[in-house]
């Protein structure tokens, strides 16, 4: 049992050095830092905003959030889910914002999707697509999913991302958001209700039950 235990406590003391270092201002620390997480984070800001450019400001933003607070972790969550947990909070003031000055603006995916048969377009990948016309369904379907997430209430596409795009577990989610178990659940159930009703809208078919 010991033998098994072993690989988690090095992690644990690997961690803790690092985070050691992060605090003493180490600045190859910072450096490590950034390579370890830059893209992890710009991906999760990215699919938060919706906007490349605000996403790679924000992301700039994140590791100088966490520069200034390092002295503030206390070790109660991993290192990953503090990161996380500053790049939700900067993304929902960003979408606050956003959603200030850009009141009623629509994305350009509008234009773009036209009405096809869900059925034509689900399970459709490149390797098995022998007609044009399918493939072409297919990347209109993940362009409506994608916009559809776009359209979600804030609070509810954070809980879809983080659940089914990051593929959190719920206890992570939860120390991510700051929000009761039962909310995060409530939370990621009514988000897939709204997706599947936005592509519903936008398909014209029904959409089967999702996880």
């Amino acid at each position: 049992m010991q033998l098994e235990r072993e690989p988690a406590a090095q992690l644990e003391v690997s961690e803790a050095q690092f985070i050691a270092r992060l605090v003493a201002r180490d600045e190859s620390a910072f450096n490590e830092l950034v390579i370890m997480y830059e893209r992890r984070v710009f991906a999760l800001v990215y699919r938060m905003l919706g906007r490349r450019d605000e996403a790679e400001d924000l992301s700039q933003e994140v590791f100088v959030q966490v520069f200034k607070a390092i002295d503030q972790f206390r070790g109660e969550s991993k290192l990953s889910t503090w990161i996380y947990r500053i790049a939700v909070n900067l993304c929902k003031n960003r979408t606050k914002y956003l959603s200030r000055r850009h009141a009623g603006a629509q994305d350009d995916v509008d234009a773009m999707v036209d009405r096809v048969p869900l059925s034509a377009a689900k399970g459709v990948s490149v390797g098995d697509v022998s007609r044009p016309d399918e493939l072409v369904e297919g990347m209109q379907l993940e362009a409506v999913v994608k916009h559809a997430i776009g359209q979600l209430d804030p609070e509810f596409r954070e809980a879809l991302i983080l659940r089914d795009v990051e593929d959190m577990s719920y206890e992570e989610i939860a120390s991510v958001t700051g929000l009761p178990d039962g909310t995060v659940k409530s939370r990621i159930h009514r988000a897939r209700g709204q997706l599947r009703a936005l592509v519903e809208k936008v398909m014209g078919e029904k959409v089967r039950g999702g996880k």
